[in-house]
């Protein structure tokens, strides 16, 4: 498709996937900017489907309150049930969906999310840009090269069909994804710690994963664990079957299941699943509930990357140039941190763009480049550091629920309040989560060496264990931000130094939580001189020092009071408690 296109355009966004459409309504809603979208390829969407399908609370947010997108996603894409998580257990066949121990919140979000088929999403934001006379669309054109400029403005050539065009453009913003013009063109390319793959396809129809049992429907209605885990179709969900460094998706959405792993490279080799057939064939090798199925569907399209990481040195410039999506960075699929990217990301350059200061635009850039990295390096520990501890259910709930406390609170709240364009607030909350990073940064650690330990030292659970993330109070308090709007940076800076003392009692919960377990004993949660010496500036996995540090202070200082119940994960404790006098004997 090509539209005729002007001399001067305010905005050239270079890539018509998700970034540059949702970049381009936003700038269209919000303000009179002529914008013009360039895309390589001839169709869009793409015939091929696209992958990136899952949204979380801030994505979901953006989506469709930002972008007024509610009414499309309802009638045509899924609302999602949160994530849940899926562990065999040893010694059991693990044939039936019932086998499997599970983590999951059981309410729905009050912030919802989606789950989006990628094409249907891209065709409707297309088709509502081009309603709007100030948007311009040229597909496909070749040849591009773009000259920037510091002071006038930027110069851009390309060729449509057999015409050779040449516009100017107030800003050039780079969506093209893997194809990366500018940062090629500036050598901004900055390599990632990360280094997974992901092999995927989709099927025709919807696996229904709570069908793959023996069990009649009556008896699947009627089963036991409904009192935890409630009557809504968990297939609505994001649903990651995992093992150490990886996981495999299942995502629902209209007429056709998305399937999906995603592997860490130093722990899992690609070439296993490399192909459609060798996917499905490893799937129901791993988790045998899916023989009862994948074998028997039809493949309706196939996808792979062996390496997905990306980093940049820049994302944001005075200069007047942007990069959003992954033409920047992206991190890893796990908890679809993408789209809220994305989201985030768009936000900060469409504020830049419409600002007209010259000054204040050098201003606002440099904070929100300092933004864009702080919040980019906030997801890193996660996946760079402790993805192994996928392969361990409890370790796994101490992981996930500190992430998703850290998420609701310094990410999701600010961000449906709209203060991560409010310089002030930002300022703050980077002081904050620069705070908080060497927690984080130890704590994944300190997880990560738990569950290598329990690997040789203990042995796996026979019995299924359900757990919700939100039973430990402290994820709770956090989600209860989403439910404070309007309010001014004063107060919300309020609400996040409460989130920080939230944080900081999850944090020696979990140390203590571990402690207890390598122990083999309940009352560290509760001995006063042990929890006050956990040190969160400098803790690290080490029983001996464990050990020591107990049998020091065991009893000592009376009792520690918690802000929620202590015992909340008793579920894992499968060690029987040693006595007193082993324990105080050091």
């Amino acid at each position: 498709m090509a539209v005729e296109t002007a001399d001067y355009y305010d905005v050239v966004i270079v890539g018509a996937g998700l970034a540059g459409l949702s970049l381009a309504r936003q700038l269209l809603l919000c303000s009179d900017k002529k914008i013009l979208l360039l895309e390589k390829r001839p169709e869009v969407p793409s015939p091929r489907q696209k992958v990136g399908e899952a949204t979380v609370q801030l994505s979901g947010y953006y989506f469709s309150k930002v972008l007024d997108l509610e009414e499309h996603l309802l009638r045509e894409h899924f609302l999602k049930y949160n994530l849940r998580f899926y562990w065999k257990v040893a010694g059991r066949e693990n044939r039936c969906y019932e086998d499997y121990s599970q983590c999951y919140i059981r309410p729905v979000s009050n912030i919802a999310g989606y789950q989006l088929n990628r094409n249907k999403l891209e065709a409707e934001l297309l088709r509502l840009n081009i309603e709007s006379p100030n948007f311009c669309f040229c597909a496909p054109v070749t040849g591009l090269s773009v000259s920037l400029s510091e002071t006038g403005p930027h110069s851009l050539q390309f060729q449509t069909g057999a015409r050779e065009r040449s516009v100017q453009a107030g800003w050039v913003v780079d969506t093209s994804g893997r194809g990366k013009l500018l940062t090629k063109r500036l050598t901004l390319a900055r390599r990632s710690p990360i280094r997974h793959g992901a092999s995927f396809l989709w099927v025709d129809g919807l696996v229904n994963i709570e069908k793959l049992t023996d069990r009649s429907p009556r008896e699947i209605r009627l089963r036991r664990d409904r009192t935890v885990t409630g009557h809504l179709p968990v297939w609505l969900a994001t649903n990651h079957f995992v093992g150490e460094g990886f996981w495999f998706w299942v995502i629902p959405l209209q007429g056709k299941t998305s399937l999906g792993l995603v592997y860490d490279n130093t722990l899992f080799p690609g070439e296993r699943v490399d192909t459609p057939q060798k996917l499905i064939a490893w799937a129901c090798r791993e988790f045998p509930l899916f023989t009862r199925d994948l074998p028997h569907r039809k493949i309706l399209d196939y996808g792979g990357f062996r390496d997905f990481s990306y980093d940049c040195v820049q994302t944001i410039d005075a200069g007047r140039w942007a990069l959003s999506g992954e033409a920047g960075r992206f991190s890893d699929p796990l908890y679809s941190p993408g789209g809220d990217l994305i989201s985030l990301y768009n936000t900060l350059i469409t504020d830049a763009i419409l600002t007209t200061d010259a000054a204040a635009l050098a201003d606002k850039v440099r904070l929100y480049e300092q933004a864009m990295r702080a919040l980019y390096e906030a997801y890193v520990p996660s996946y760079a550091v402790s993805y192994d501890v996928l392969g361990d259910q409890e370790a796994f709930a101490l992981k996930y629920t500190w992430e998703l406390t850290v998420y609701f609170a310094f990410f999701v709240f600010p961000f449906i309040n709209d203060l991560f364009t409010d310089r002030r607030f930002l300022q703050l909350l980077l002081g904050k989560l620069s705070r908080l990073g060497r927690i984080n940064s130890n704590l994944h650690s300190f997880i990560s060496a738990y569950y290598q330990w329990k690997k040789t030292e203990r042995q796996p659970a026979r019995e299924q264990v359900y757990h919700d993330f939100t039973a430990i109070e402290a994820l709770r308090r956090a989600e209860t931000t989403f439910y404070k709007i309007g309010v001014s940076a004063e107060e919300a800076n309020g609400i996040l130094d409460e989130q920080m003392a939230n944080l900081k009692e999850l944090a020696r919960f979990i140390v203590a939580h571990v402690c207890s377990m390598v122990l083999s004993d309940e009352r560290i949660l509760t001995d006063r001189s042990f929890i006050e010496s956990i040190d969160l500036r400098n803790f690290r996995f080490d029983p001996d020092e464990m050990r020591g540090r107990y049998a020091r202070s065991c009893g000592a200082g009376g009792r520690y009071e918690w802000s929620f119940d202590p015992l909340v994960l008793s579920c894992f404790r499968t060690q029987p408690e040693p006595a007193a006098q082993e324990v105080s004997s050091g």
